[in-house]
């Protein structure tokens, strides 16, 4: 079935088949990391890099690659320590070993700067990060980013479905997992839940470690403020949605103007993946923000 009449969300298979890609482990940081490498576009590509959310891997960008591909990018997707098919944490992560691990994985894959694209903790990982190595950041994509204080409420649901489909890594529980972070459960695939429900099950996998930061007293000293919005140095997508939990939509436009450089999507239907229930409209604006800042727009 082509591209134009498909019905169906894509499995990551569908998606990336045609295209020319890697799939590899290199050192980083220590970590055997898993690496997911689109380098069809040359050698003088630019490149995105792109951080998933909590407890999250390389397939929740699955619905995105492609555009940015066809876009003339080299994309990079890559899993943190403890996360998807990385090594395992020892410890619980703070935001310092994800921000150390991806300089790490930068350094080794000789990426000088990047674009970096970062879901929910992604975009956490992007808003401490792009300040403090502003020189290996050309642009920040926000993707429904975490990290703020927010009501306890919240917090102590997501970690008690995370925690017990670990415990207890069914079809079910897994998928209810997914619910807490997209809104229409007809856009939580089989391949998505089979993919998590097989990262869960692995042999030590820690929800305690890869979640530390939902604990109160790691996530105040890691904690995202309005300071960090308003330190961004480059041009940032701040993509927010009308039924994100940790906010309205009037939170996240105001949280977008604190941005010097920023520019605003809201993404309607959707909850803290923007970039998986709204793709077409998180793609086409994505690259429209990508090819302005890398003087590729079209000026037809």
């Amino acid at each position: 079935m082509s591209r134009a009449v498909r019905t169906h969300l894509a499995t990551l298979w569908e998606e990336i088949a045609d295209l020319e890609h890697a799939l590899r482990y290199v050192d980083a940081g220590g970590y055997r990391t898993r690496v997911l490498d689109f380098a069809g576009a040359g050698p003088g590509a630019q490149t995105v890099v792109l951080a998933s959310g909590t407890s999250g891997h390389i397939e929740a960008w699955t619905q995105n690659i492609r555009a940015f591909v066809e876009a003339g990018f080299r994309v990079v997707g890559y899993d943190y320590p403890g996360h998807g098919y990385t090594a395992l944490a020892g410890h619980p992560l703070e935001i310092p070993d994800y921000e150390e691990h991806l300089l790490a994985l930068l350094d080794v894959l000789g990426l000088e700067r990047v674009h970096l694209a970062g879901e929910s903790l992604g975009g956490w990982l992007a808003l401490k990060f792009a300040p403090r190595h502003p020189d290996r950041v050309h642009t920040v994509i926000l993707s429904a980013p975490g990290g703020r204080m927010v009501a306890e409420p919240q917090l102590d649901r997501t970690q008690s479905v995370s925690a017990q489909a670990v415990s207890e890594p069914t079809f079910e529980n897994v998928r209810k997992r997914l619910q807490v972070v997209i809104h229409d459960p007809e856009k939580i695939t089989d391949e998505l839940v089979r993919v998590r429900q097989a990262i869960y099950a692995r042999d030590g996998f820690s929800m305690a470690y890869v979640s530390a930061l939902r604990e109160p007293e790691r996530r105040w000293r890691n904690r995202v403020t309005d300071e960090d919005f308003a330190a961004v140095p480059v041009p940032a997508l701040m993509v927010w949605t009308d039924n994100e939990p940790t906010g309205d939509e009037t939170e996240g436009e105001r949280l977008c103007g604190l941005i010097p450089d920023g520019e605003y999507l809201l993404v309607r239907g959707a909850s803290h993946w923007p970039q998986w229930e709204g793709a077409a409209e998180f793609n086409a604006a994505a690259v429209a923000f990508l090819k302005k800042h890398t003087g590729q727009e079209d000026r037809s």
